[in-house]
């Protein structure tokens, strides 16, 4: 399994949301389907992998940028 992304307060808060409504239907028994919301939470799971992603490749660029300004000093 991925190692799980660092989540802002947003999706912390969406995934707890969508976990206690699981809960809620699984008290209502086994026969009920919580399929849309599990795939929801690895939507919002997705979601946070592409933008640590993002902002790691915007991070680098940043850093070479910065060695470059320093470079031509």
């Amino acid at each position: 399994m991925a190692k799980d992304p660092k989540f802002t307060a947003g999706e912390i808060t969406k995934i707890a949301y969508y976990t206690a409504r699981m809960a809620k239907r699984g008290i209502a028994g086994e026969n009920v389907h919580i399929g849309d919301l599990t795939r929801k939470v690895d939507r919002i799971i997705d979601g946070a992998r592409e933008r640590e992603a993002r902002e790691a490749i915007e991070a680098a660029e940043a850093e070479k940028a910065a060695r470059k300004a320093k470079f031509r000093k």
